[in-house]
């Protein structure tokens, strides 16, 4: 699935890096340069800088071929002028909407071209969930109601476990490989696997950050 995310904040990226995790293909658009440049270390969606109310940058963005736009800006007015144009000029199938003034939820429909209108208050998994109707897309995701959460890292030429068996990478504590997908397929992580380049995991832990996943692996 092809997926516009427009605005960076919290909720933004976050939702781009989950809809990422997926093996979707997402780009996250957002108007300040220095928030963008902030995550481009090893973000796995693409970043578009520019104002996504502008149907030139959206355009650029990929709208024409996008399955699923959704605008999560902080301000309620460039949520519904980038939604109708993602609707109305571009004809994105399904249009997801971050409503962050409950006062305006009543505009947040199909006259404004949104499909989907979540309130600010609803949780990440929620508005995935609504937004592209696919429950087991996020099925992961789940398990950070249960104080687990999912991470992601990616096996380069450079790294110092390529080559090297899953039995021989010390895990932080906590912290198991749910999948090895190689090839676009995903692998039962068996011990005796040897990574390779190209290689991306997906782990779960309850207690460890992404940077102590990656330090273990890179």
């Amino acid at each position: 699935m092809r997926v516009v995310v427009a605005g960076a904040g919290r909720l933004g990226s976050q939702t781009a890096r989950a809809l990422a995790a997926a093996h979707n293909d997402v780009t996250l658009v957002d108007i300040d340069d220095d928030r963008l440049a902030a995550l481009a270390d090893r973000f796995p969606a693409r970043l578009v800088a520019g104002d996504a109310g502008d149907p030139a940058l959206l355009e650029r963005a990929g709208a024409y071929t996008a399955d699923l736009l959704i605008a999560t800006t902080g301000n309620d007015d460039d949520n519904l002028v980038i939604s109708l144009l993602a609707k109305r000029r571009f004809a994105v199938p399904r249009v997801a909407a971050r409503v962050n003034d409950t006062e305006n939820t009543w505009l947040f429909d199909h006259r404004w071209g949104v499909d989907t209108a979540v309130p600010t208050a609803a949780p990440l998994i929620s508005l995935i969930e609504e937004a592209t109707e696919a429950a087991d897309t996020v099925a992961l995701l789940r398990l950070s109601r249960a104080g687990v959460t999912v991470i992601e890292t990616a096996i380069t030429a450079h790294s110092r476990t390529a080559g090297r068996s899953l039995a021989e990478v010390r895990l932080p504590s906590g912290t198991v490989v749910a999948t090895v997908v190689r090839g676009g397929r995903p692998t039962v992580p068996d011990p005796r696997l040897r990574l390779a380049p190209g290689d991306e995991l997906l782990l779960v832990s309850h207690s460890a950050t992404e940077d102590e996943v990656r330090a273990a692996f890179q």
